[in-house]
């Protein structure tokens, strides 16, 4: 993957993604010389000092959203085609160990704060604000991810595309003096892990949080293991105990758990920093899990969503209403234990909106799904349900948990490859078939979402022939 900034002179240079997009205009990378430590002093939303074009949105309480999107969020940011905008993000698991993730960094205190009297964020989840539905807390945990957002963009109506390319990520420093220079993040394999009802050892079930360190500095590309602990019911500051890992952000008390040092010796995760949660806000209900993935993006868990790719959205609501979460430092598709390394991290990204009636002759006419474009590559999101929240009526948000498969999702990606390649290359149906079983790559995204997914990977180079 290329990790150099878009711009201008490259796009001009790369016929692959010219010819994909048929002279669609590109607007310049002018954020290339911006570094993030030009924001790092303002605290609150807005344009970067200094710039015409580039704008800030930190995280704290007034500017996240937890386990949710909606189209009735007031816009942090508004920017206009071609603008840049960094964001913070940070991981709803970093109460797994809050010395390391918490402590310290303003944001996260503010974000993560609860006791007897409140929570620094109430609603934390898609359903109801009085806990009626478990008794676990307001917005129930139907929905879990801490999203920074919305941030919107003028002029951008359903029928439009979001171009999003991804500047540049990087990890959230440690703010505890203890650990500086480190990053860390919590892998979860928890209840809703694909493994949960197959473990061989006792005792079963369990749930395992495995801590993670992650070198800030970018020095060294790989995490390693710190150690980990078997949840144990855990008490949050209201009162309510939690048997399982089912209330986003209770703090874990370490006094009751056993840190288990010296795991995975000599193992170097390699770390591909990127947003597990990156979309926009959905048309269908005003209110939206943030954990099923859907046809404007969302929680697509694909670790591709990195520094150098772009994603192309299809805009659902006025604005369009980006959103960004959770962050991951690694993650092998399928996601196969519940979670990745939560992480939290910093993005920057250029914005630049694709007007509907531009689209005629390009491969984003029409385009209904998240499509994924790096250097080399085009990847293609499936889904059990497409689209979810209109195909499975009233009950959507809670029936996707439970009639998601594989199968579904890797119909639903064949269809978009076929598709794409008989519209973008001119292929028959014939022919497109025939390269879809030796030349494309099918992978199952993730199957802890409640709607699962599989990608389709095309390589650019097969049509090097053109």
């Amino acid at each position: 993957m290329d990790d150099t900034p878009h711009s201008t002179a490259r796009h001009d240079e790369d016929n692959g993604r010219r010819d994909f997009l048929k002279g669609a205009v590109v607007a310049g990378g002018a954020a290339a010389s911006l570094g993030l430590g030009a924001v790092a002093a303002q605290a609150q939303p807005g344009r970067v000092p200094g710039t015409l074009n580039h704008y800030y949105v930190p995280a704290t309480d007034k500017t996240v959203h937890w386990g949710y999107f909606s189209k009735l969020l007031k816009p942090l940011v508004e920017v206009s085609s071609g603008d840049f905008v960094t964001i913070d993000v940070l991981t709803h698991h970093a109460n797994d160990d809050a010395e390391r993730m918490v402590k310290g960094d303003p944001g996260a205190e503010a974000v993560f704060y609860w006791d007897r009297q409140r929570k620094g964020v109430d609603r934390r989840g898609a359903g109801p604000m009085q806990p009626t539905l478990f008794g676990r807390g307001a917005g129930e945990g139907l929905g879990v991810h801490i999203c920074t957002g919305p941030v919107a963009v003028k002029g951008a109506m359903p029928g439009d595309i979001l171009e999003v390319r991804i500047i540049d990520v990087k990890p959230r420093p440690c703010a505890n003096p203890q650990y500086k220079g480190k990053s860390f993040g919590s892998n979860a394999a928890a209840w809703w892990g694909f493994h949960y009802k197959e473990l061989m050892t006792d005792p079963k079930p369990r749930e395992v949080i495995t801590i993670y360190e992650v070198d800030t500095s970018g020095d060294r590309n790989w995490a390693k293991a710190l150690y980990n602990f078997q949840w144990t019911p855990q008490t949050d500051p209201y009162g309510v105990v939690h048997k399982i890992i089912d209330y986003p952000g209770v703090p874990v008390d370490h006094r009751t758990v056993r840190e288990n040092h010296g795991i995975l010796k000599n193992v170097r995760i390699p770390i591909r920093p990127h947003f597990g949660v990156l979309g926009l806000a959905p048309s269908e209900a005003d209110i939206v899990d943030s954990i099923p993935p859907h046809w404007v993006g969302g929680n697509i868990d694909d670790w591709r969503i990195g520094k150098g790719a772009t994603m192309y959205y299809p805009v659902a609501v006025p604005g369009a209403l980006l959103s960004a979460g959770d962050s991951h430092a690694a993650q092998g598709d399928s996601e196969l234990c519940g979670t990745a390394i939560e992480c939290s991290l910093t993005g920057t990204f250029q914005l630049i909106l694709r007007k509907k009636d531009t689209l005629a002759g390009t491969a984003l006419a029409g385009l209904e799904y998240p499509l994924l474009e790096t250097q080399d590559e085009w990847v293609l999101h499936g889904f059990s349900y497409p689209k979810y929240l209109a195909e499975l009526g009233a009950n959507a948000q809670s029936d996707i948990y439970s009639k998601s498969s594989v199968d579904l999702a890797l119909k639903d990606a064949f269809r978009k490859m076929r598709h794409f390649l008989m519209t973008t290359r001119g292929l028959t149906e014939d022919e497109a078939i025939s390269l879809m079983s030796i030349g494309v790559d099918f992978g199952i995204t993730q199957v802890v979402d409640g709607n699962w997914g599989v990608h389709a990977i095309i390589k650019k180079n097969l049509f090097a022939g053109a």
